[in-house]
């Protein structure tokens, strides 16, 4: 073995991807990834069960969410690659660590983006009732899916106007909004202002009837997942033309984006109407303008969110297919993973991801039931994605401390405390969901959040374990039996490792 086998090998997964992602596709691709269904949809019902103290629990986890964010900023400027989450893994805790964080994070994408993907179908049938879902589906994933194979630059023109309907959309309602709390106006027989924060029914924080005191806690592991995508700015840091510059920049930006965007709107849909008002699957921006008569800013947000669904598509096959290549370079996946296009595009990974959605969405039709405790089982994919960025921000901090690596020129702030801080939030994130599960439901197999915790984590689990003993061999036989991390406390694992090493990290040079 070559003790310079692990010398350019961490950076051997970026070979022919393109650096064509400018400094507005990266803005846009940062704050599209707060921007999604999450809030243009999905706060309806937890407005509705959790009233005005839904206002503590966005800015509570929007701070988790900026303090991910920096830890992935420590990551992405200590070594920007399109491995991401699982070149780190694979660089700071070994190949089995790797392989796991791969295929939840694509697991997850899997199935949100076949959930996506089904929604869009029911979105369209806002204006024209009878088009078959089958027909949209069809239509929303071709258009993603050329969109991708064309070019990383083409996604990122594709995030970039996305990103600037859904900022868009949201700056008109706090305009509006701003002058209609402001000006205490009749919104549906209903008078408008702060006020309402406190004399909605129940007061800012209910606890009695239907509300328990510990709602807008319990709320936060399902407020968690509007933030998932967030980290995307981490996949496309590899193709960034100026990473060092722009990541900084984006994820500094990232906590006032929230603070405005998700916060500033929860606190004017709460002073609008009583949270009563609103309902589960029916946006509270809809909700809102059709009480002021505003029916056409209605049916913009429809547009809205089916930009928001695509969006959600387009991210997913773009960070799937990097992250399948990934693993494919190790051995963790199937070798056509490999295959890149002249354009600098990972197409297999891609296509492999769209086989799976069109599959996904069929099956989403003639059994929606099952497919909704699936894709809850994505929610577990995007805390595991969170959990692995915490854990590689703090094992970096300790090389850097030690002096085996340089440290990296954007710091996380209050390190290694503010990563704990992250990862206890995202394990009582797993504990809220098996409770609020449990009590959704009188009947068992509709307690979806609980099956998903106490019997579809085990079966994941199970599942990549498996997966691991088949391909143990390959990685084994690829890496000369080099799994361990890239990195011990006192230097190089195996010796003649430097700052740049990748998934191939652990192959003899000869190889390389």
């Amino acid at each position: 073995m070559s003790e310079a086998s692990h010398a350019s090998s961490l950076d051997a997964e970026q070979v022919g991807y393109k650096q064509s992602l400018g400094r507005r596709h990266v803005q846009m691709i940062a704050i599209g990834g707060a921007i999604g269904t999450g809030l243009f949809l999905g706060s309806a019902s937890r407005l509705h069960s959790t009233g005005p103290a839904l206002l503590f629990s966005y800015a509570f986890v929007g701070v988790i969410a900026y303090l991910l964010m920096r830890a992935l900023g420590e990551l992405v400027l200590h070594r920007a690659t399109s491995g991401a989450f699982v070149s780190y893994m694979r660089e700071f805790y070994g190949e089995f660590a790797a392989y796991v964080t791969g295929w939840m994070y694509w697991l997850n994408w899997a199935l949100t983006g076949i959930a996506e993907l089904s929604a869009v179908g029911l979105y369209v049938q806002y204006w024209w009732p009878t088009m078959p879902t089958w027909a949209t589906v069809l239509i929303a994933l071709a258009a993603v899916l050329v969109i991708n194979l064309l070019s990383a630059r083409a996604f990122g023109e594709f995030e970039f106007w996305a990103s600037i309907a859904k900022v868009s959309a949201i700056v008109i309602f706090l305009a509006v909004g701003l002058v209609v709390v402001l000006g205490r106006m009749d919104v549906g027989g209903h008078q408008a202002g702060f006020q309402n924060l406190w004399s909605n029914p129940g007061g800012f924080w209910p606890s009695s009837g239907d509300f328990n005191w510990y709602g807008p806690i319990l709320v936060m592991s399902g407020v968690v997942f509007a933030y998932a995508a967030i980290e995307m700015v981490g996949v496309a840091a590899g193709e960034m033309q100026d990473a060092e510059t722009e990541v900084p920049k984006a994820v500094n930006a990232v906590i006032m984006r929230i603070a405005v965007f998700y916060c500033g709107s929860i606190l004017l849909l709460v002073s609008m109407l009583p949270t009563s008002e609103y309902k589960s699957g029916i946006s509270p921006f809809v909700t809102v303008f059709g009480r002021m008569g505003l029916d056409w800013m209605g049916n913009l947000i429809q547009v809205v969110l089916i930009i928001a669904a695509m969006s959600s598509l387009n991210s997913g096959l773009y960070s799937t297919g990097r992250v399948l290549r990934s693993l494919g370079m190790a051995k963790q996946a199937p070798q056509f993973t490999l295959k890149m296009s002249s354009s600098g595009v990972p197409w297999a990974g891609i296509v492999m991801t769209s086989i799976v959605y069109l599959f996904g969405a069929v099956l989403n039709a003639f059994a929606p039931d099952a497919f909704e405790i699936a894709l809850e089982a994505a929610a577990i994919g995007v805390l595991f994605t969170w959990g692995t960025i915490f854990l590689c921000q703090i094992r970096l901090r300790q090389l850097v401390d030690r002096g085996v690596i340089p440290k990296s020129p954007f710091q996380m702030p209050g390190s290694p405390y503010t990563s704990y801080v992250g990862l206890a939030f995202l394990v009582f994130v797993v504990f809220g969901m098996a409770v609020s599960g449990w009590q959704s439901s009188p009947y068992f197999w509709h307690k979806t959040n609980f099956i998903v915790v106490v019997i579809g984590i085990p079966l994941i689990a199970v599942a990549l374990l498996v997966g691991w003993k088949v391909v143990r061999p390959l990685v084994v036989a690829n890496t000369g039996d080099r799994l361990k991390a890239v990195w011990s406390d006192n230097g190089p694992t195996y010796g003649g490792a430097t700052v740049g090493a990748g998934p191939d990290s652990t192959r003899d040079s000869s190889s390389v």
